[in-house]
C-alpha cells in the first residue's frame, strides 16, 4: 500500500489568528465552511481545537463515501491535525502569516492507498478530487473571515 497525499493552499485576506481561530471553532465556523460534500456533521466532544471529537460524512465520488471520527489535535502553533479513527486518513490544517493582514492557509491529507489496479486509480484521481474539495473549503473559509 502506498501512501497516497492531497495538498491545497490558499492567500486570505486576514490575519493567521482569525483565519486559525475561524479553522479551530468546530461548534461553530467549521460547519458553516463545508462544501456540499460532507454530511452528517456532529461535534462529540469538545468543539475549539485540542481534544475536539468530530464527525462527519465525506462524499469525494458518486460512489465513495468515507465516513470519518477525527480526533483533533494542536501539535505546534498554527496547526491542527485531524485523524481519523476509522481509518488511515490524517488531515494537517496549517496557518502562517503571508504579510499584513494576510494569511497561508495549507491543508495537506495522507492516507495508505489501496493496492493493485485500484490502487493505481486512486493515486492518480483521489488527489486531485480531494483537493478540489478543499478548496471549496478554503474559499468559503477566505469569503468568511475576509468581511
Amino acid at each position: 500500500m502506498a501512501q497516497v497525499e492531497a495538498t491545497t493552499e490558499r492567500i486570505i485576506a486576514a490575519d493567521a489568528e482569525t483565519v486559525f481561530d475561524t479553522l479551530a471553532d468546530y461548534s461553530g465556523a467549521r460547519e458553516k465552511l463545508l462544501p456540499e460534500h460532507f454530511s452528517e456533521y456532529e461535534v462529540r466532544e469538545g468543539g475549539d481545537g485540542e481534544g475536539t471529537l468530530v464527525h462527519w460524512k465525506l462524499q469525494a465520488t458518486s460512489k465513495r463515501v468515507r465516513d470519518c471520527l477525527l480526533e483533533v489535535t494542536e501539535p505546534t502553533d498554527g496547526q491542527l491535525v485531524e485523524k481519523d479513527r476509522n481509518s488511515s486518513m490524517v488531515t494537517t490544517w496549517t496557518v502562517t502569516p503571508a504579510g499584513e493582514g494576510k494569511s497561508k492557509a495549507v491543508v495537506s491529507t495522507v492516507w495508505n492507498g489501496a493496492g493493485g489496479i485500484g490502487g493505481f486509480f486512486e493515486r492518480t484521481f483521489a488527489p486531485k478530487g480531494l483537493a478540489r474539495i478543499y478548496d471549496a473549503l478554503l474559499a468559503n473559509l477566505a469569503a468568511q473571515v475576509e468581511k
